[in-house]
């Protein structure tokens, strides 16, 4: 099995995640959703006065994790991520989010509407994650932790 491989298809199915981010040593998980680009960049799109916002212009270092729905009798699949996250300010950058990111989550309309919030604008950000451990009973029944360094 190509573990890269797998973590891209678990990219592509998943749309929401879990976002830890901290700040003086007190962490913070939120859920949010996202989309991932060809080089396992993850992106999401926030208001910048969201916690989790500000807590990233402060401490970049941030983890993530994917999980589908399970139940308990499902075998248990898992992905999880740590990187480093920025705002987004370049336009290159942001059209980059854009493209891999409306139609998937949220339409065109839908996101130029979140960025020109009055109450709450949106902005996008990104993860450039370092390592990926992808804990995966399905294919890898007796090994299932499996780790890809970027």
């Amino acid at each position: 099995m190509n573990l890269r491989k797998l973590i891209e298809d678990y990219l592509k199915e998943a749309k929401l995640m879990q976002l830890s981010t901290a700040v003086n040593n007190q962490p913070w998980v939120c859920h949010v959703w996202f989309a991932s680009d060809e080089d396992l960049n993850v992106y999401w799109f926030s208001s910048t006065t969201r916690r989790h916002s500000k807590e990233v212009m402060k401490n970049p270092k941030v983890g993530g994790a994917i999980v589908f729905p399970h139940t308990p009798k499902d075998t248990p699949r898992g992905l999880q991520f740590e990187g480093t996250a920025k705002l987004l300010t370049k336009k290159s950058e942001i059209q980059k989010a854009r493209s891999v990111y409306e139609g998937r989550i949220f339409s065109k309309r839908e996101v130029d509407d979140f960025i020109n919030s009055r109450t709450s604008p949106h902005c996008f950000y990104k993860i450039k994650p370092k390592l990926f451990v992808l804990f995966d009973l399905v294919n890898f029944p007796k090994n299932p932790r499996r780790e890809l360094k970027i």
